[in-house]
């Protein structure tokens, strides 16, 4: 079985020189935006809180996303005019679940299901009327289908609640958990993920700080709420839930994490936090990673994964709000988001829009100063055997070296020969027709010569 190490990921890294760990800016796909609010309940995009999946057995690509159904509409207010007219949202608002679905993750269909009724009709694609901030997820391990889809959300009293349907679509009751956030659940994209090593659901809510709050959870400070925090909760059944308890928060009172989908890659869990700006009102998404889904380490913070774009009124100029959860393709990583041209609490139009990465490509490796290479050793780890590979971003005149070394880190076992073009899950080639299955099961250190280079990941017989 293969075992794929992040670069990122602090545990596996011992020393480096000259050596910078830098977020990659996803690249924004010609296309967008892929769809916005072009139905009459798609009143507003508040962030989108977009869930997309493909799915394997249907040969399709399928989202659910939560427009506000019940709003104020940007429709009909020019550009011009909205910094003079203050957005208010309506009384007595409304947030829908809705589904679309597409053959190549590009061209998007919301199919009307005739499920749901709004304004006296039926012709739509909601599948829910009334859950905050659904998180969605096709869970593989359920035995049977009544299960098979599972949805995490806010009721409307905004208390937590799951939903279970067999095909996405149609969905049962809203079953109340126990009040897994003692504070306040204030609105954000809940989401949920199943960890083999504990055996158990976990999911991440959103929080407010309890001292800032005190008894009454609607105190304000500072003419804001209480800072936001991610929370943390597990379930055995992802019927009970335990008390949320705060694992992340932002790095000062203005740059705050309004929300973080939470997903597997490699041997990490990563986290997409949705970074706010109480000043600008601007959001982006960022990079976290954990090793337990307990303990969060920001990757280069300021540095956006899902970067807003100029100028002032583009279609993601207000808002890069990460979906849940990202498509790996053999050549691309598929991150899905909810974009707005305006302000957070501002009139704005959203929409549905994809950024794409190079597989493996969060954050890697390169030369601080390119007057001379860079190295990166790591920490001793188990080798396995078979081929061991890495994933890198060479330019026309780089390379990569990778140096085997004893687990003291002082005999050079062996050389490879350089790489010296872009690799995905690169086979290694070594120097004087050495296997590296000569060292299996023995602890080792590996240490890499980064020139002209962006190096992502390694491993041993990798796959996704």
């Amino acid at each position: 079985m293969g075992i794929r190490y992040l670069v990122l990921d602090k545990r596996i890294i011992e020393s480096k020189t000259n050596a910078k760990l830098s977020v990659t800016t996803a690249e924004k796909h010609s296309s967008n935006p892929l769809f916005g609010e072009d139905n009459p309940w798609e009143k507003r995009y508040d962030n989108l809180y977009a869930n997309v999946l493909y799915d394997e057995q249907d040969k399709l690509y399928k989202s659910w996303y939560s427009p506000f159904i019940v709003d104020q509409s940007s429709r009909g207010i020019k550009i011009g005019e909205r910094q003079k007219k203050k957005y208010k949202p309506q009384k007595g608002r409304e947030m829908g679940v809705c589904y679309a679905t597409s053959q190549d993750g590009i061209v998007w269909e919301k199919p009307h299901l005739t499920l749901v009724e709004y304004e006296g009709s039926k012709k739509n694609n909601i599948v829910y009327r009334g859950p905050h901030g659904a998180g969605v997820i096709k869970d593989h391990r359920e035995k049977g289908d009544a299960k098979r889809y599972k949805m995490f959300a806010s009721s409307d009293q905004k208390i937590m609640a799951v939903s279970f349907s067999p095909d996405g679509i149609q969905w049962g009751p809203l079953s109340i958990c126990q009040e897994i956030n003692p504070y306040r659940v204030d609105g954000t994209h809940y989401n949920t993920l199943w960890v083999d090593e504990l055996g158990e659901w976990v999911g991440f809510t959103r929080m407010r700080d309890k001292q800032e709050i005190g008894s009454d959870p609607m105190k304000k400070r500072h003419g804001a709420w209480p800072p936001r925090q991610i929370g943390r909760t597990t379930s055995q059944d992802y019927l009970k839930w335990t008390q949320a308890v705060p694992v992340m928060e932002g790095l000062d009172e203005n740059l705050q994490i309004y929300s973080m989908p939470v997903f597997r890659h490699g041997n990490v869990f990563l986290g997409l936090p949705v970074i706010h700006n109480q000043r600008s009102d601007r959001a982006w998404t960022e990079l976290a990673w954990s090793a337990d889904t307990v303990e969060w380490h920001r990757v280069c913070p300021g540095s956006p994964l899902i970067a807003n774009s100029d100028p002032v009124g583009s279609y993601d100029w207000g808002c890069a709000y990460s979906s849940a959860y990202p498509i790996l393709l053999d050549n691309e990583i598929r991150l899905y988001y909810g974009a707005s041209n305006g302000l957070h609490f501002g009139w704005r139009d959203g929409f549905f829009c994809l950024a794409t990465l190079r597989p493996d490509g969060y954050a890697g490796y390169e030369q601080k100063s390119d007057k001379k290479p860079a190295s990166v050793t790591t920490t001793s780890f188990e080798c396995r055997g078979g081929e061991f590979q890495l994933s890198a971003d060479i330019q026309s005149v780089g390379s990569v070296i990778v140096k085997l070394f004893d687990i003291a880190n002082e005999q050079l076992i062996a050389k490879s020969e350089p790489i010296e073009a872009t690799v995905t899950d690169g086979v290694v080639k070594w120097q004087n027709g050495f296997s590296i299955n000569t060292v299996k099961d023995t602890a080792v250190r590996m240490k890499f010569i980064i020139n002209a280079a962006k190096l992502y990941s390694f491993g041993f017989d990798l796959v996704y």
